[in-house]
């Protein structure tokens, strides 16, 4: 019987298989293993660094991190509640990273001076204040979450005050705007120690009055009384200013605190905390909170929201939580508030001729709010510049449409620069650059004249990928290149240092250079635009050096070629250091995959990769495999389109193995893979993919799936792309799930997934299912769960192991695999 034709029925079976489904593993004596060389040392190598440019534009802070931490350091006892996992040591997220040191860049004179820390100090939040002579930085420690400073001049570093920062829910320090003093969320003093579990005080009862309230599947959420108090008691804060002397002045009392915000000219503060009813359904982001702005000795001004449980947003997307959205302070205003309102009840799946209102509402707040603009399309972003010009981004995701707006603040004015298809990188328009006020606000940057902004984009195009730096005309819209990105090199636009666009800071990169940070300093005289970077006086700012220089010749081509039906794809094929074309014999290849979904073919079929980058493997990256004599084919393009009104998912199967297909045939004519010995990996929903190929072609020998979803009944209420439901689309649902393919599966296939997966809809018993079904259908699979492990792998042991897992299957099923017996067909 085929399961995609008969839903009911399939659904029927699949209840009472998991009904009957307990969970085994191997005995295997499991230790944590070594992968084969030269890899242990390119995972210990030291991570590039980091930098943070100044409000200044002429100084930056280098940092550095450790690049894999201990296990034993992740493997802490977390506190699991209202969707998220914290630390009880720091009190912050579990996986928070660390910075481990800082040095500070002058720019001008390429000065390089390290800042004094303390000793094995691990910090993170680290901010400039608006005058760019401080940093402030939270420290975590075993016994809590210090507040640190450092004076710039001197690098000399100083904790302030004696409170301890809770930074549970959100970044728990802000300057203030005189660059003074510090805004702090700080854990209540006399907070006592947490709450201690006790015997049940009864059922857990979970209950609905016929109301529709779809929710996605969510991780950690409140499962009893104990999970609520343990919310309560960890989430809860204090807001108080702290003084560059540490000196303490309380603001408000104890609440469950989400966000906080200064105005601009340091008068007011945008306030927002979480109420009970505590939800066990959604997390904590959706419980009902209020949003209010506070004077500066903490009496509240003004109330302006109070937003009840959002469990009724349909799952649409687009769709949006009823009321004040997205509420902050207009960056270019002493003290005006602004936010966003649905005209649809925020939900996406109803007709409506306009989606979105944005409203400003200035200080003293006693006023009716005036309206700004009204929107078509959902609002979706936007960035100030004065009471002339903002630029506002509206979208849809249904029809794959994005507008740009220039608005008009003091009028309601606005002006239509853009309308594009999302999907479309040819036609992105970049990202416009902006300057810090004195105050640390970021505003549209304009030319010394006023009459220009400028914008950074990637530059995908038809000859190539090559970021750019225009000028844009604030009358018309009319742009002009300044400066592009030339070949044989990747470079791109992290700052644009002052109003005449002259004065830059690139990241540059090659195929034989690491990524580096460049100051560009002034063109030279009589060079005609579009300059490059030889045209500036160039300095290199940063040091990175090769962290695997055993691959350093490695090969890398961006291929293209066709789909049966016409579709244009892409891949990006890597061979090892010396390999030679047309004399060595072919190698085993492992293609590393993860679809999309697309509107329109045109878009689907785009090139968005350069040629050019400078590429060595990080974390568990297939690219580890050219290290042990393997091809890799990376990112092969498997679009999933919906045309002419038809939902892309309708059709996933065969446009998956077509686009896959098209990928081995290629890979074929250029005599580089050897087609008898594929194998076909990916992550999340690239690990559901390569499961569906190996069920559904003959065309690769294995299978590697890490962190993966595979039965599509468990993500009931959508997932990736599709925005149906399965009692929408029941059919689909079913015909995608490999788990309902299982006893197609004939190949060995290895499963990895992290034991403490907080990803929804990649739940570790995804995992945990798919290995019993195929176990019990006499399939060759291993699973590997990795403890305290998350949707990715972070742990230097973990990440250690999954290569050592992956370089060992593939040896034995690719490398070493004698040619391929038809295998018995499943009972």
């Amino acid at each position: 019987m085929n399961h995609a034709s008969h839903p009911s029925i399939s659904a029927g079976l699949l209840l009472l298989g998991l009904l009957g489904i307990t969970v085994s593993y191997a005995q295997d004596a499991a230790v944590y293993r070594q992968p084969p060389d030269p890899i242990p040392a390119i995972l210990d190598a030291p991570q590039p660094a980091g930098l943070t440019l100044a409000p200044d534009g002429r100084q930056a802070v280098e940092s550095t991190r450790r690049r894999l931490p201990p296990v034993a350091e992740l493997a802490i006892p977390a506190v699991e509640t209202a969707g998220f996992r914290l630390n009880p040591l720091t009190g912050g997220p579990l996986d928070e990273g660390h910075l481990t040191g800082l040095t500070l860049l002058a720019l001008e004179s390429h000065e390089r001076r390290v800042l004094s820390l303390p000793e094995n100090v691990r910090l993170h939040d680290l901010q400039w204040s608006p005058d760019s002579r401080q940093l402030a930085w939270c420290r975590a420690t075993d016994s809590g979450t210090e507040l640190w400073h450092t004076d710039v001049a001197s690098g000399q570093s100083a904790r302030l005050g004696t409170l301890l920062l809770n930074p549970a829910v959100t970044t728990p320090l802000q300057w203030l705007p005189d660059s003074r003093g510090l805004l702090c969320l700080r854990v209540p003093p006399g907070r006592g120690a947490a709450p201690v579990e006790g015997p049940p005080e009864g059922p857990v009862i979970l209950e609905n009055q016929g109301r529709a309230a779809a929710a996605r599947t969510y991780p950690f959420l409140i499962r009893s009384q104990h999970d609520e108090r343990l919310l309560e008691y960890h989430a809860t804060a204090e807001l108080v200013e702290v003084t560059l002397d540490g000196q303490e002045r309380l603001l408000t009392g104890p609440q469950l605190a989400l966000d906080f915000n200064i105005a601009p000219d340091g008068s007011c503060i945008l306030w927002t905390t979480a109420h009970p009813p505590w939800s066990r359904s959604l997390p904590l982001e959706d419980f009902p909170q209020r949003v209010v702005v506070l004077d500066r000795q903490g009496h509240e001004l003004h109330q302006v929201a109070d937003l009840p449980l959002a469990d009724e947003v349909s799952i649409r997307f687009g769709s949006v939580r009823p009321g004040p959205r997205f509420v902050h302070w207009r960056a270019d205003q002493p003290a005006t508030l602004c936010w966003a309102d649905a005209l649809d009840g925020g939900d996406a799946g109803v007709p409506a001729a306009e989606r979105d209102v944005l409203w400003q509402l200035a200080k003293p707040f006693d006023g009716a709010p005036r309206q700004l603009a009204r929107f078509q399309d959902r609002f979706s972003g936007l960035v100030w510049g004065d009471d002339e010009l903002a630029l506002v981004w509206e979208s849809w995701y249904k029809d794959r449409r994005e507008r740009i707006w220039q608005l008009n603040p003091s009028t309601g004015a606005k002006t239509l620069l853009l309308q594009r298809d999302s999907d479309d990188a040819f036609s992105e328009p970049g990202r416009p650059q902006t300057r810090r006020t004195a105050n640390g606000r970021s505003v549209l940057r304009r030319s010394p004249d006023g009459r220009w902004l400028y914008w950074s984009g990637r530059g995908a195009g038809p000859a190539g990928v090559h970021p750019f730096l225009d000028r844009m005309r604030i009358r018309d819209g009319r742009r002009e290149r300044l400066w592009e990105c030339r070949d044989p090199w990747y470079e791109s636009v992290e700052a644009v240092l002052d109003d005449t666009g002259e004065r830059l800071l690139v990241s540059r990169q090659s195929p034989d250079e690491p990524e580096n940070s460049w100051l560009l300093d002034r063109p030279r005289a009589g060079r005609q635009r579009p300059l490059g970077t030889a045209d500036f006086r160039a300095r290199r700012v940063t040091q990175a050096t090769d962290p695997a220089p055993m691959l350093a010749g490695l090969i890398k081509d961006v291929l293209t070629y066709t789909r049966a039906d016409g579709v244009e794809l892409s891949a990006t094929l890597y061979l090892p250091p010396g390999y030679r074309r047309g004399v060595d014999p072919p190698l085993p290849m492992v293609f590393w995959v993860y679809p999309r979904e697309f509107r329109n073919r045109e878009a689907a079929g785009r090139v968005t990769t350069s040629e050019f980058t400078f590429s060595r493997p990080v974390g568990t990256s297939v690219l580890f495999l050219l290290t042990q004599g393997y091809a890799v084919l990376a990112d092969p393009a498997l679009p999933i389109l919906g045309e002419e009104g038809r939902e892309p998912n309708d059709s996933y199967l065969e446009q998956l193995v077509a686009g896959a297909r098209a990928a081995v045939e290629e890979v074929a004519r250029l005599g580089v893979g050897d087609t008898t010995r594929l194998a076909i990996g990916g992550h999340s929903y690239g690990a559901f993919t390569a499961a569906n190929l190996l069920a559904h072609t003959e065309l690769f020998r294995t299978a590697l799936c890490f962190s993966g979803a595979y039965n599509r009944t468990l993500t009931p209420f959508g997932f990736q792309g599709e925005d149906r439901s399965l009692w929408q689309a029941a059919e689909t649902y079913l015909h995608m799930s490999p788990f309902l393919a299982a006893d197609k599966i004939t190949r060995p296939l290895l499963l990895v997934h992290g034991m403490d997966d907080p990803n929804s809809g990649t739940f570790p018993l995804q995992s945990d299912r798919f290995y019993e079904a195929l176990k019990g259908l006499g399939a060759r699979v291993r699973l590997v769960r990795l403890p305290a492990e998350g949707h990715g792998y972070r742990a230097r042991e973990s990440v250690g192991h999954v290569l050592w897992e992956m370089s060992s299957w593939c040896d034995t099923w690719l490398k070493n695999a004698p040619p391929e017996t038809p295998s018995p067909a499943h009972p």
